[in-house]
């Protein structure tokens, strides 16, 4: 295993080989002081010119950002205010060169502009705070398991291909299926509702999800990263907003014990309160209460605005010291056909927002076949396009319900990051296709 430098406190006064870039150097006029960095930290290589010449003249031909193989002695130093440590090296070998020119100074983020970061993404996620975030969304997928572990979840993996979209309003890459017109999956929705119709009780899905809109907001993106999950056998919608909730806290409680000292260092951001209930509120409610509270009043009559998911979301932290608030009960014609109806025409659906911005759809479905039909007729869509989908309903189907969410657009909000390009590890979007 290699050794990292965070173990090098156990390694004191031994002989040890590190592999690291090279971070910095401070080339004095009797010793030189090299800073070596690996993703768990930084150590100062000292080395006294005299009698070592042959290191003086290795390191002469190293730029910064080089990486180097080094075998010498672990030294305690309580003046160095890296760890109280110093690397005195006997051996040096360059395992690959630098240009001496970097396109960007990385360490400096604010003097960039994102889109050259983005371009030369590799060189900006060498940033101590880009590791932590993906250390974080790490720790964030294995507690979405652990939670749906626990809770006799089972994982599926949906295909990726298909022959019909899952919502009707979001746009669609298409690609030519051996003479046959298919779609990048937008969402595992469907997937999911065959799996209730198959007896699985509950399911999740961690997978990539895929979005022909040509949105250029700082929360939109063409490839996302969706957690989704599905339960059977529900009385209520209420029931799907109690696991999101039970899961979504679970989550925050592993992330703060886990990482929450180094995120408030690194970012400057508490991770957020999970004693409070989420506030629930309809949407008729929420456009009342953002008419007599805040005096505003949407265009959309039947959906909410982005300035307005902002609004209702200080009303939660005002009100209810919440950063969470869901908002039910949207009318049907923002909502796709397969959400269930109550007796007043009303959607049994909900969005959750955080800091600000929808993070998540969810809903009791449609299961009945003969309804479910008609719902389609009523949207104006062609029941033969979704043939196959209608068949998961004509045997026997529990009344169910789920959500899912972009994890790229959680992180944001858990972290505070204005743009969605750098929550996520390669970004996609319009006028994005590379790196």
């Amino acid at each position: 295993m290699k050794l990292m430098i965070d173990q090098l406190k156990n390694y004191k006064g031994k002989e040890i080989e590190l592999q690291a870039f090279v971070d910095n150097i401070r080339n004095l006029q009797y010793v030189e002081f090299i800073i070596l960095r690996d993703s768990s930290g930084k150590v100062q290589m000292t080395i006294e010119k005299e009698g070592n010449e042959n290191l003086v003249e290795i390191m002469d031909q190293i730029p910064i950002e080089s990486t180097v193989k080094i075998i010498g002695k672990v030294m305690d130093a309580p003046k160095v205010k890296l760890g109280g440590l110093e690397i005195i090296p006997t051996f040096i070998e360059a395992t690959s060169l630098s240009f001496p020119e970097l396109p960007f100074d990385y360490k400096k983020k604010d003097n960039s502009l994102r889109e050259t970061r983005l371009d030369y993404r590799f060189l900006d996620l060498r940033r101590k705070e880009n590791y932590l975030l993906f250390q974080c969304e790490t720790l964030i997928e294995q507690a979405m398991r652990e939670y749906c572990i626990q809770n006799n979840f089972i994982e599926i993996h949906s295909p990726k291909i298909s022959g019909a979209g899952a919502e009707s309003g979001a746009e669609l890459f298409k690609l030519d299926y051996f003479g046959q017109t298919a779609y990048l999956s937008q969402s595992p929705q469907f997937y999911k509702q065959m799996a209730m119709a198959s007896g699985f009780n509950a399911v999740y899905e961690i997978g990539p999800a895929f979005r022909a809109e040509n949105s250029h907001t700082s929360y939109h993106a063409t490839e996302i990263n969706m957690a989704d999950m599905e339960i059977s056998w529900i009385h209520s919608f209420e029931e799907v907003m109690d696991v999101e909730e039970a899961w979504l806290k679970y989550i925050l409680n592993r992330l703060k014990d886990t990482y929450g000292e180094e995120i408030k260092e690194n970012f400057g951001v508490e991770i957020s309160n999970t004693e409070k209930d989420f506030p629930r509120i309809t949407f008729q409610e929420a456009k009342q209460i953002l008419k007599e509270k805040f005096h505003y009043i949407g265009e959309k009559t039947d959906d909410l605005e982005r300035h307005e998911e902002e609004l209702l979301c200080k009303y939660a932290k005002d009100n209810y010291q919440c950063d969470f608030i869901f908002i039910t009960k949207f009318p049907f014609s923002a909502r796709p056909f397969y959400h269930h109806l109550d007796e007043n025409g009303l959607t049994d659906s909900y969005d959750l927002l955080y800091k600000g911005v929808e993070i998540t759809t969810g809903a009791q479905r449609e299961h009945r076949y003969d309804v479910l039909y008609q719902q389609i007729l009523d949207k104006n869509l062609d029941p033969e396009k979704l043939s196959f989908y209608l068949e998961f309903f004509k045997y026997g189907c529990p009344p169910h319900g789920g959500f899912g969410f972009g994890i790229a657009r959680l992180m944001m909000q858990i972290f505070e990051i204005d743009n969605i390009r750098e929550a996520t590890f390669i970004y996609r979007g319009p006028t994005r296709l590379n790196p």
